[in-house]
């Protein structure tokens, strides 16, 4: 990729496959090594059990993380019943039990009925959230108790696929900071024969599908490059506003644009992506009384991909 030469102007969105058994980090030193200088980083976690999806963001594209973290995920899930996991899948510390109760398909059902809607769920101790400054996992890798509160997250569907004594398959769409470990406990317990995951995939992160992801594995970084999507995908269904290059120059410098200046600003609502004349995504923005003014402004110019 004659890109390659000009480091400085690489900016994009790799949809890249995670294979069971690597770390996402090890993914992200996959594309971050041949770079160098170029900052790469990834849009949400997944477990070194788990394969699919990992969104990951080169160049001024990293300062848009949040956005893609933010936007709902797919994942298929393959859970034994009757045992249990302190890591909550089948990468940890297991224990089987002697007699499980086998629950029936119907109260299975159930089960996975009661995991849709806005639900109160407890993240793994084993998780990358931070107590009292310090990642969970780390705490819990050490012995140390690790308790964390109940929060509100998003389950907007549950689908079971197949149930076959210990294995219970199924999809789930969620919003983002669901954890499907924590899913396969509560439905174990739920059964009153304890969980684990055994299989887990994200199938999707918004509009980045699984069936379109890159393997990286093997591949020199030039043709990964060539997966690379413009920057402006990282804003999903995010409306955008077209600018000048003197409105361009405005918002590089952090300044406001009044509402009249810009088409179609009038009709904003929350957060919005600013185009500059090169198509190129500009910064993000949002509308503060009588004018759009920068949340977050990225190097002007067209992305490459």
């Amino acid at each position: 990729m004659s890109g390659l030469k000009k480091m400085g102007d690489l900016s994009g969105v790799l949809n890249l496959e995670k294979s069971g058994g690597m770390t996402s980090r090890d993914v992200v030193d996959l594309i971050s090594r041949p770079l160098r200088k170029v900052k790469v980083g990834h849009a949400g976690t997944l477990d070194p059990l788990a394969s699919g999806v990992l969104v990951v963001c080169v160049g001024s594209a990293t300062r848009l993380i949040e956005y893609v973290q933010r936007m709902p995920k797919a994942y298929r899930t393959v859970v034994r019943l009757g045992a249990r996991s302190d890591t909550l899948d089948a990468d940890g510390r297991i224990e089987v039990e002697d007699d499980p109760r086998i629950p029936t398909e119907a109260e299975v059902r159930a089960a996975l009925a009661g995991q849709v809607g806005t639900i109160e769920q407890v993240p793994p101790q084993f998780s990358a959230l931070k107590v009292e400054g310090r990642r969970a996992y780390d705490l819990a890798r050490v012995g140390q108790a690790v308790e964390l509160a109940a929060r509100p997250v998003r389950v907007d569907r549950v689908e079971l696929i197949s149930y076959d004594w210990p294995r219970l398959e199924f999809t789930v769409d969620c919003g983002s900071g669901t954890y499907i470990r924590s899913i396969a406990r509560d439905v174990g317990e739920a059964l009153g024969c304890g969980g684990l995951v055994e299989v887990l995939v994200r199938t999707r992160i918004g509009p980045f599908l699984q069936g379109e992801a890159i393997d990286p594995t093997g591949l020199p970084i030039d043709v990964i490059l060539a997966g690379l999507q413009p920057t402006e995908v990282a804003l999903g269904d995010m409306p955008r506003l077209r600018l000048s290059s003197g409105q361009v120059e405005a918002i590089g410098q952090g300044k406001g644009l009044r509402l009249a200046e810009v088409e179609g600003a009038g009709d904003v609502e929350g957060e919005v992506g600013l185009i500059g004349p090169d198509g190129g995504l500009v910064a993000v923005a949002a509308r503060e009384g009588g004018a759009i003014r920068p949340r977050r402004v990225l190097a002007a110019g067209k992305a490459q991909g």
